[in-house]
């Protein structure tokens, strides 16, 4: 089998294909990512470099020729589908495709993993795997959707607990999309359609993006009314139902909340000609925080006699969550960009990010050991790291701006969100 796309999904479903006995080719073309990987160094957080190392023993093998997809029988696809000025970009679905076509045969298995909107399996991949094969989907080969729904640092849910949506063209190939991945996983939950299946990928995240638009926007309003929004959200979910506890932050990040929502609006409206005005107006107020946080630690520092500009700030963080180092479309990297742009000056901790791969702004990253809280003149807690110590933080920093509730219980000059 083959997985195309050796990043944050590929890569788990790879390791884990070959501990259930397949003999499994990662595909990627990034050529320096291949490189590492043959060498046993994983970049992915979730994979170890020592769960890789027994994988390249027990059957894994990477390339980023195409020629190697040849003789698979079942391929799964990867590959980021980040937006492009709003709209999506199915580049690299297209590509993937192309790559598998020339190679697809009689009875095989094409699965996409890739978040994308409703239509994209049957109506975009399908005929290119048709294209380029001669082949029928659903007739002559079998094709289906599987949304992922890796959590990356994650450890209580996992790729193999983590229920797994399954659908397929036909039922000959759901049949085939399900028996795979219950080798995999220990539930698959299948659905009829692949277009049902794609949705329900997009469902799972506006949920959380509209949700965490709501106690976002209310932690803003709960500020200028003098409330803490942290104790109204405990209190509220110590409700045994109907509450479901969402906390603010400083935006969103990653690689689904600020992209996925936009895909199911942009669809809606694309397909519909309507807008889903419930989308728009998370993605307003989620864009919204990271100006918000900012403004808010120029406050911080002018109502304790510090001008902004020339002040020093240290921000703990650069990912867009805890214990990860991905940092695509994290907050942090808009509230650095405004806090410079109000002349202070900004350096960041984040014990998870490798300092090889850093975003264009970021030149160098202060290790953990080497913090000094005393030498600046406000601490800026974006991410809630186990590594930043609240006692600490609280004990040295001279102010403390805390977007992540992380010194919660402990007294600090300074801030909440």
């Amino acid at each position: 089998m083959v997985v195309i796309g050796q990043g944050y999904v590929g890569l788990p479903v790879a390791m884990r294909a070959v501990q259930v006995g397949f003999s499994t080719l990662g595909f990627d073309v990034d050529e320096p990512r291949v490189a590492a990987l043959a060498a046993g160094r994983s970049h992915v957080g979730d994979v170890s470099d020592a769960e890789l190392a027994e994988a390249l023993v027990d059957g894994y093998r990477v390339s980023f020729d195409p020629a190697d997809l040849a003789g698979f029988d079942i391929a799964v696809i990867s590959v980021p589908t980040p937006l492009d000025d709003g709209t999506p970009d199915l580049s690299a679905i297209e590509s993937a495709g192309a790559f598998l076509a020339p190679h697809v045969t009689p009875g095989c298995c094409v699965i996409l993993e890739s978040t994308t909107y409703p239509g994209t399996t049957v109506e975009l991949l399908g005929p290119i795997l048709a294209g380029g094969s001669g082949l029928e989907p659903g007739t002559d080969f079998h094709l289906g959707y599987s949304p992922e729904r890796i959590d990356p640092g994650n450890h209580s849910w996992t790729l193999v607990n983590t229920p797994k949506v399954v659908s397929g063209v036909d039922e000959a190939s759901l049949a085939v999309v399900d028996a795979f991945f219950s080798a995999l996983v220990t539930t698959t939950v299948p659905l009829a359609t692949c277009a049902e299946a794609e949705m329900t990928k997009l469902l799972e995240n506006t949920f959380r993006h509209v949700n965490i638009a709501l106690v976002n926007e209310l932690a803003m309003f709960a500020h200028e009314l003098d409330v803490d929004v942290w104790n109204v959200i405990e209190a509220a979910a110590t409700k045994p139902f109907g509450f479901m506890r969402f906390t603010p932050g400083p935006g969103v990040g990653g690689h689904c909340l600020p992209i996925d929502p936009t895909y199911l609006s942009w669809w809606v409206k694309e397909d519909l000609g309507r807008p889903f005005r419930f989308v728009e107006l998370a993605n307003e107020i989620n864009d919204r925080m990271p100006e918000h946080v900012a403004e808010r630690v120029v406050r911080l520092l002018n109502e304790h006699g510090r001008a902004a500009t020339g002040a020093r700030v240290l921000m703990l963080g650069l990912a867009y969550k805890a214990a990860t180092g991905d940092w695509r479309e994290s907050p942090s990297i808009a509230v650095l960009n405004a806090l410079r742009s109000w002349g202070l000056e900004v350096d960041v901790c984040d014990p998870y990010v490798d300092p090889a791969r850093l975003p264009a702004g970021v030149d160098a990253l202060v290790p953990c050991e080497d913090l000094a809280f005393s030498d600046v003149d406000v601490v800026l807690v974006m991410v809630d790291h186990p590594e930043f110590d609240p006692v600490r933080i609280a004990a040295a920093a001279p102010l403390v701006f805390d977007a992540k509730d992380l010194l919660r219980g402990h007294e600090i000059k300074g801030a909440r969100l």
